[in-house]
């Protein structure tokens, strides 16, 4: 399967899982804020830290209606987003306090300026929501600058990921991983549908992650364990504050969590080969067992069924060679419970 590089290292199956801490919105339009989540997913230890980058009206139209989840909020969606977007000016101050950090920062831009300003900034990729998906036009566009595209796939079919992997690969961008994700804020465990991550490994020859909107902290480790090779999480400095993904996020106590059991599964998955581990050899020469003297065995006598038993340890001769003992003779005394060694016998 097909690997994507970000900077100086590779995603993909058989690579560390790469973690995306999704500040998104959750600044509430306070770059100070912003600065304080950029903290807050360096000490959980995300690799990477994301946001999102728009120009509200080139966006939203005044007659958009809220999601569900939004409803609550005052004003329209276009209000919603005036009040939620940062300048230009914020994302580089943003874009160098991560370096200083040691943590990538990412954002997702959401229209044609925002794109080519995350360009000349030298974003090491480009990370598309799931809204975007049908956005062919947007797709081609982002695909252009030949930077690796993350692509969510929330609210699609199979055949609309095939036609969006089709527009950036036909833009000659062929460094492109997908997110398998469910499009509610937050998520039911019901709704995860984990399983499809398989199915869009199996489909594409893509890498594929997990962009999770569930409040749970062991669903990304199960996704990991089915494949993802990425995971993406909402966070917040506190699921208190008000706006429109706050509810949806885990705090970061909790992010810390999440980081720690994704690295633990990732630790715990091994390879698909089944043989000892290193570990185990030591302990299988204790409890398995060998073929011992039930009796004591004078020399030359005839080994006969009555006379051998098995039982512990396991680094004399296995069970199954007990057909090489019988009818054999004793070529020295063996006394009761020693091991039977071939060459003891004649």
């Amino acid at each position: 399967m097909r690997k994507i590089k970000i900077g100086d290292r590779f995603i993909g199956n058989g690579e560390p899982i790469y973690i995306i801490g999704e500040a998104g919105v959750n600044h509430n339009g306070n770059l100070d804020l912003a600065f304080e989540l950029v903290d807050i997913a360096k000490d959980a230890g995300c690799d990477a830290v994301k946001f999102q980058t728009f120009i509200a009206e080139d966006v939203v139209s005044k007659y958009a209606p809220k999601a569900p989840y939004q409803k609550a909020l005052n004003g329209s969606q276009l209000d919603m987003a005036k009040r939620l977007e940062l300048k230009f000016e914020d994302f580089k101050k943003l874009k160098i306090y991560s370096d200083k950090k040691g943590i990538t920062f990412l954002s997702t831009p959401f229209d044609p300026r925002s794109v080519d300003f995350l360009d000349e900034l030298g974003v090491p990729l480009f990370k598309v929501g799931s809204g975007e998906l049908t956005n062919l036009p947007f797709l081609k566009y982002i695909a252009e600058k030949r930077r690796p595209v993350i692509l969510s796939t929330g609210m699609s079919t199979l055949g609309e990921i095939e036609e969006a992997l089709g527009t950036i690969q036909s833009a000659k961008n062929e460094n492109v991983a997908l997110l398998h994700c469910t499009s509610n804020y937050p998520s039911t465990l019901k709704s995860c549908n984990l399983l499809a991550i398989k199915t869009l490994k199996e489909v594409f020859d893509t890498p594929v992650g997990y962009s999770d909107h569930t409040l749970s902290l062991s669903v990304p480790s199960a996704s990991v364990a089915l494949g993802a090779c990425i995971i993406e999480k909402h966070f917040t400095k506190d699921r208190n504050l008000p706006g429109p993904d706050h509810r949806a996020s885990v705090d970061p106590y909790q992010l810390k969590q999440m980081v720690c059991m994704v690295r633990e599964t990732e630790e715990a998955l091994g390879c698909a080969l089944k043989r000892p581990q290193d570990e185990e050899l030591e302990v299988a020469k204790v409890t398995r067992r060998s073929i011992v003297a039930a009796v004591c065995i004078k020399k030359g006598t005839e080994i006969k069924r009555e006379m051998v038993t098995l039982k512990r340890p396991g680094y004399g001769m296995p069970p199954k060679f007990l057909k090489f003992v019988f009818g054999r003779t004793a070529k020295r005394d063996i006394a009761k419970d020693e091991i039977i060694k071939l060459e003891d016998l004649k």
